[in-house]
């Protein structure tokens, strides 16, 4: 799970019900189920009769309350962050050390990618998001942007690191937040590919095993 961002609206129309005439849906929740439907089956692979169907609505009012199938997906990444972002960047935040926030950060997406205590889907939405290009081309820098947040926020703790000595003067912080930031890729797709908590948590015991040396230059 990445960071929350800034993502760019799409063009949502803004449109009322006629006066007197209540809602035929609750829009909060109908967003969370397609949330959750995007997260399990990415963009490509869920279809409008999918999320109708998930979010007890027909598609005019599909349409009539979220734009387009490119709007509703940015939507709902952007209702997936202001959800969860804090289960796996909170502790990340509070740490001490750059060490420990990236271990808290890794062990945290361990618990978040495998259900957490919410029974989530498994694996990282933004992470394991794809979408093809043609015709996507605003929605697919939308989730470049969404991965970028994550890294942006790994390289600024590394960077504080720096700073009050914690880290050496000479450390890459770039590659730093890289290397942290793929293996929490790499868990993203062990995580959808059925691993457990205990698996991801051993992974990211091992691939900080070596920070000392990783950091010593």
């Amino acid at each position: 799970m990445q960071n929350r961002v800034s993502i760019p609206r799409a063009n949502l129309p803004s449109k009322r019900p006629p006066r007197g005439r209540p809602r035929e849906f609750d829009r909060q929740a109908a967003l969370a189920a397609a949330t959750r439907l995007f997260w399990m089956r990415g963009y490509e692979a869920t279809s409008i009769a999918d999320l109708t169907e998930a979010m007890g609505i027909g598609p005019k009012s599909l349409y009539a309350a979220f734009g387009s199938k490119d709007a509703l997906y940015a939507e709902a990444l952007r209702y997936y962050y202001t959800t969860y972002e804090g289960l796996v960047w909170t502790r990340f935040r509070a740490a001490s050390t750059a060490r420990q926030a990236a271990l808290l950060f890794l062990q945290d997406e361990a618990i978040a990618m495998t259900g957490g205590d919410l029974d989530l889907p498994h694996g990282c939405m933004s992470t394991l998001a794809t979408v093809g290009s043609k015709g996507h081309s605003e929605l697919g820098e939308v989730m470049r942007a969404t991965r970028a947040g994550g890294f942006d926020l790994l390289k600024a703790r590394f960077d504080r690191a720096k700073k009050d000595g914690d880290l050496k003067a000479t450390v890459d912080t770039t590659k730093l937040a890289r290397f942290v930031q793929t293996v929490q890729s790499g868990m993203a797709i062990r995580a959808r590919d059925g691993a457990d908590r205990a698996e991801l948590h051993d992974v990211a015991e091992i691939a900080l095993s070596g920070w000392d040396n990783i950091t010593a230059n």
